[in-house]
């Protein structure tokens, strides 16, 4: 069957439009799509949803349920995430995704969204994978450790309350971000990744898998990318130390280096370095809990797939056909 599934996030939306070939096969992508929209810009401080980042989300839904009509899809799954869970006047949301989509809204817990971006980055992992790893998707309002083994399903998981944009509207003003900015950000990421530790055993991993736009961006400059290129950046390994190398640059960076990067997405430009110190805590965090374990963590895979491609995949086990199908 033909199935979407559609993740509006903190700062971005994607569709993911793709055939089901069968039970316990991979999707083979029909449409692919990535808009920033800033959904959540603000809502870490005021707690609710501005009303030009709304029509800024239902003028993309619209383009996105033209394009499912268009391809002939036959279900539909609509995930939103840490900002519908935080925002109070989110019903505004809801009955208008509803309006334009024709499904509901599924309003993703922070377990839920866990599990849903473990299973669609595991379903195209290669085997050259280690079985038990940490995947981190690393969003803009929040960022799920997710402990599972691959082909087993999710042993544990945390949903950290930091992100690419919280922590550059709380913290990572300045261009570029001062000493003091910096230092604040770091506190607050490691207080969560404490927190996180409490529910996932981060010393059992055998490796680290990083999910979604900002480690895919800082994947592109590690490997020293002109451009975006999808293909080279799924699946690809980089040593801790490149990962920080990459991290630190974003850190330091100024707006006008990053915008000269030919990979890097507008969208994306000024959140960059709070999502590059966010995975830079990360990284460092489990690197060193693997080492007291007796552990390297000889590389950090970087995966295509996630909480997108997740949703899809429940698209087609759990159908949920569009009022206009």
């Amino acid at each position: 069957m033909r199935v979407a599934g559609i993740d509006c996030g903190t700062n971005s939306i994607r569709l993911l439009i793709a055939d089901v070939p069968g039970a316990d096969e991979p999707l083979t992508d029909v449409v692919r799509d990535m808009n920033v929209v800033r959904l959540g810009r603000g809502v870490d401080r005021t707690g609710e949803f501005a009303q030009d980042a709304l029509e800024r989300t239902f003028a993309k839904t619209e383009e996105y349920a033209a394009l499912c009509r268009e391809n002939g899809v036959e279900s539909i799954r609509f995930a939103a995430t840490s900002a519908a869970r935080d925002a109070r006047n989110k019903d505004v949301f809801l009955d208008g995704i509803r309006q334009r989509l024709g499904v509901p809204v599924q309003i993703l817990s922070g377990d839920d969204e866990a599990r849903t971006s473990f299973e669609g980055a595991s379903s195209v992992l290669s085997s050259d994978v280690p079985k038990r790893v940490i995947a981190v998707d690393l969003g803009g309002g929040s960022t799920e450790v997710v402990l599972g083994e691959l082909g087993g399903g999710v042993v544990s998981d945390f949903s950290m309350d930091v992100g690419c944009v919280r922590m550059y509207e709380r913290h990572m003003h300045s261009d570029p971000a001062t000493s003091e900015e910096i230092a604040a950000a770091r506190a607050d990421v490691r207080a969560m990744l404490d927190l996180a530790e409490e529910r996932v055993d981060l010393r059992s991993a055998e490796g680290l898998v990083g999910l979604a736009g900002t480690v895919t961006t800082l994947t592109a400059k590690a490997l020293g990318l002109a451009a975006y290129d999808p293909e080279r950046i799924h699946g690809s390994t980089l040593s801790v130390d490149e990962v920080v190398e990459a991290c630190e640059w974003f850190i330091h960076s100024s707006r006008p280096e990053r915008e000269a990067l030919g990979f890097m997405h507008p969208g994306r430009v000024d959140v960059m370095p709070a999502g590059a110190l966010v995975w830079e805590e990360v990284v460092r965090r489990v690197s060193a809990r693997m080492a007291e374990a007796g552990r390297e963590l000889s590389g950090v895979v970087t995966s295509e797939h996630d909480i997108l491609d997740g949703m899809a995949l429940w698209a087609a086990r759990e159908p949920q056909r569009p009022d206009w199908a």
